[in-house]
């Protein structure tokens, strides 16, 4: 299958890598050349405009935020304007309800296909092809797309016929994970100041009640203080509260979770932590617990 890609940053640049390494051809497309440069080196074809890599039968877009989606996609020499006639535009995106509905409407009124596939998983679940892919959309476009959702994740959930709806589910996921990381770090903040070791109390969590992967993953990091490089910025952890929070003041569903969520977010930010990994904010109990804090 030819697949335009567009966005190759920790995520973007694994998932187009395991495409090629699956046999599908593949046309690249990102703002910084030499990510596009180094997909070329494992025989990607480099684009350099979005329309470029827009002439395809599908088209993959895997970037940080609605605004990313809406440059690429609208506009002289967008998605919408490039991609072929029944061709289909698959978003990967954590993005806006919103902008999902937008999406939807515009393909459909350029006779083009639209699919949200979002997916679940950390830049080595992406390098190693074991992301989970959450899909959403026509049920024959959903089949058509199998081998693209195989060549990059180890199962594939299907979510209904409505792109927004798998957009829904990821924010929901996202914010999941985040009061995880913010209760492993106020439970750690309260039994490491009382003496015990962090590492053997994440051995304790993990072999008993609390033996899934969030707590794997992210009590690890936790403990350890490994918050850079990042594998998902707090910038964009920030990011999908506020689409979890927006989400739900539009279906009227109260999350007071997710607004200390995001309290706790702007915190980091505010204090320099931008740039470090999201699990940093667990940091922050350390912090008002009289200990270091997720900036050093």
């Amino acid at each position: 299958m030819h697949i335009g890609f567009i966005g190759l940053g920790n995520m973007g640049s694994a998932m187009a890598a395991n495409l090629l390494a699956a046999g599908h051809e593949v046309t690249a497309y990102n703002r910084s050349q030499h990510k596009v440069d180094a997909l070329a080196a494992k025989g990607a074809r480099p684009a350099r405009t979005v329309a470029e890599a827009s002439r395809a039968e599908v088209v993959v877009t895997m970037l940080a935020d609605d605004a990313a989606v809406e440059a690429v996609s609208f506009g002289a020499d967008g998605i919408v304007e490039s991609l072929g006639p029944d061709a289909l535009h698959v978003s990967s995106s954590t993005i806006s309800l919103a902008l999902a509905e937008r999406l939807t409407a515009a393909h459909a009124d350029a006779g083009q296909r639209f699919v949200s596939a979002p997916v679940f998983g950390r830049p080595e679940a992406a390098a190693a092809a074991k992301l989970f892919v959450v899909a959403a959309g026509a049920a024959d476009d959903l089949t058509e797309l199998a081998p693209v959702f195989e060549a990059v994740g180890q199962r594939t959930f299907v979510m209904g016929s409505e792109p927004k709806a798998a957009n829904l589910v990821k924010m929901s996921g996202n914010f999941l994970i985040a009061s995880v990381i913010e209760s492993l770090g106020e439970a750690m903040a309260l039994v490491t100041k009382g003496g015990v070791d962090a590492g053997e109390y994440l051995d304790l969590l993990t072999s008993t009640l609390f033996d899934a992967p969030v707590y794997r993953t992210y009590g690890g990091l936790v403990a350890s203080r490994e918050f850079e490089p990042a594998g998902f910025a707090a910038t964009g952890g920030l990011k999908d509260v506020r689409l979890a929070l927006e989400a739900g003041e539009g279906l009227q569903v109260p999350l007071p979770i997710a607004s200390l969520l995001r309290d706790r977010f702007l915190t980091l930010l505010a204090t320099g932590g931008g740039h470090l990994d999201w699990s940093a904010i667990s940091a922050l109990s350390a912090r008002d617990a009289g200990g270091p804090g997720p900036v050093a």
